[in-house]
């Protein structure tokens, strides 16, 4: 790898350089988890705050619709740069600056007094979690060399990730429901301000190699290629037409900047990314597992929080606990990931987690208008635990794959994958959901042609029209919407069992047992630099007990 020189700067026997103090390596795995937790929280917790923040701010549709999407839109475009910046600059560094950044926005969106500034606000959310997302998990890299406790506190950092995302519409509803929409945002300032401090005095500083400049203008055409896809399917998401230019152009614009990248990369003799990585069968598919895992999951996750709260009519306080299930079982999968890994290999634990999931959302499409909980929650545990065994499969063999130098570049290519896989995700499954939603309401009797188009955009905008109108005609339309809805949740269910499905076939493609992929690392460092495998990953070494 071009990371590695025969002197073995950046690596020394496999231990990384860290310049802190000696403190134990699951204290670090603690301090990294609580500051993934909160970040995690942000990029769901704000969904149930829209209604009160449209009735006290009064933003106008689009700038709604970007107060809830630029946070994600903007993390998404920065992982590659703040992720290959930590490498260079020290990634405690990054991850400081995220932490104070972070909670310096929470003040600004917590007391925004009109939507622009709340837009702004979200905007330096998004930068800040760029900066902390890649920097938890290049540093989690670097304190475990050994890859047998790697794999257990992966499974911790990959579960505390399912907690916050899952957790957020929860603590939301809570906050919502009993003070206003301004503490899901204040939540964070006395976290991160305690983060900042405790970051500062327990964790070590680490960093690669810093041969050559760091490609500044690389990592400027990473960010806006990908800013133009996940805009682009972000708008398809919406709703927004396919060839228009505000979804179209983006995503092709996107497209060619990072085919640029990649090109510039494979030219540069210090690249931010070595596009070799890609040459590895490991590396690649697991990259692209995640994707498929977040593609097939993100959007049905939002259309299933519609369903419980549009058609069981839960409230968001309770739609959250009825989701719990899948929150506690995901936890236990990345809690008891390492000893799967070990007893299956990667290749079994991806595949098999594709496949229970694909069995759990085939199992949902039976569900209807009537409120069967045990079924829902079945369906649901199920759910948590093959979703999240995939996520932790597919990132250990990744992060296992790519050398300890380059770590910040490798976790920030897994968190873009899994950004990008959510964004597309919600433009497609929401797709698949509408195009076979809209059709029921084409004729409903007693509806007027044009108040049948406008309950044709979404469930609630059927009952918001339903409103409006008689006894007989509104029963109707409502009547009408809700079965229409739960069968455009079952396609879009068998949609997404397809991907699963597809994305479980892409996995054979990883090694058979976890050592295999550690071994002919070991193997390619070795003939690269001419020195012993021994102290990498996979053979004993002093550093992987104590730091």
């Amino acid at each position: 790898m071009s990371g590695t020189t025969a002197s073995g700067r950046g690596r020394t026997g496999g231990v990384p350089r860290h310049t802190g103090g000696g403190v134990n390596r699951w204290t670090v795995l603690t301090v990294l988890c609580v500051s993934l937790l909160f970040v995690a929280l942000d990029t769901t917790i704000l969904y149930v705050a829209v209604p009160s923040v449209t009735e006290d701010l009064r933003p106008g549709p689009v700038e709604l619709l970007w107060i809830v999407d630029i946070y994600p839109l903007i993390a998404a475009s920065l992982l590659i740069l703040f992720g290959t910046l930590g490498d260079r600059v020290g990634r405690r560094r990054i991850l400081l600056l995220g932490y104070g950044l972070f909670g310096l926005a929470s003040a600004a969106a917590a007391l925004a007094p009109n939507p622009q500034i709340l837009m702004t606000a979200r905007a330096l959310l998004g930068i800040g979690g760029a900066m902390i997302m890649p920097a938890t998990l290049s540093i989690l890299r670097q304190v475990f060399p050994d890859r047998r406790e790697r794999a257990v506190a992966i499974g911790v950092w990959s579960a505390v990730a399912a907690v916050g995302a899952a957790v957020g519409p929860v603590l939301g509803g809570f906050l919502v429901e009993n003070f206003w929409w301004g503490s899901v945002f204040l939540i964070n300032i006395p976290m991160m301000a305690a983060m900042f401090l405790i970051g500062r005095w327990l964790l070590p500083e680490s960093r690669g190699e810093r041969n050559g400049p760091w490609d500044v203008v690389g990592a400027v055409v990473a960010a806006l290629g990908v800013l133009g896809i996940v805009l682009g399917v972000k708008r398809l998401g919406s709703g927004a037409p396919v060839v228009g230019l505000t979804t179209l152009l983006p995503i092709v614009l996107g497209t060619l900047l990072l085919i640029l990248f990649v090109r510039r990369q494979r030219r540069r003799e210090h690249p931010l990314i070595d596009m070799r990585l890609f040459a590895r069968p490991a590396f690649g598919t697991s990259v692209g597992c995640i994707v498929l895992a977040m593609l097939a999951l993100v959007g049905l996750q939002l259309i299933a929080v519609q369903y419980l709260q549009l058609v069981l009519g839960l409230s968001p306080l309770e739609t959250g606990l009825r989701m719990l299930p899948l929150v506690f079982s995901a936890m236990a999968a990345g809690l008891t990931g390492s000893k799967l890994l070990q007893a299956l290999g990667p290749r079994a634990m991806v595949a098999g987690g594709f496949t229970l999931t694909a069995t759990a959302v085939l199992s949902l499409t039976a569900m209807g208008s009537q409120n069967h909980f045990w079924q829902l929650s079945l369906g649901f545990v199920l759910l948590g635990f093959g979703f999240q065994s995939t996520l932790f499969g597919a990132y250990e063999s990744m992060l296992s794959e790519a050398p300890a130098e380059q770590s910040g570049g490798a976790a920030a290519l897994g968190e873009t994958a899994y950004q990008l896989g959510a964004g597309i995700g919600v433009a497609l499954l929401g797709s698949v959901m509408n195009a076979a939603y809209a059709p029921g309401l084409d004729r409903v009797g007693g509806v007027s042609a044009k108040a049948s188009r406008a309950a044709s955009h979404s469930l609630g905008e059927a009952y918001k029209v339903s409103a409006g109108l008689g006894e007989h005609a509104r029963y109707a339309l409502r009547l009408a919407a809700r079965d229409s809805f739960i069968h455009g949740l079952r396609v879009t269910l068998v949609a997404s069992a397809l991907l699963l499905l597809v994305g479980a076939g892409i996995s054979l493609r990883l090694p058979r047992r976890a050592a295999e992929s550690t071994e002919r690392a070991e193997g390619e460092a070795a003939a690269g630099d001419g020195a012993p495998a021994a102290g990498r990953e996979g053979a004993p070494a002093p550093a992987s007990t104590g730091r």
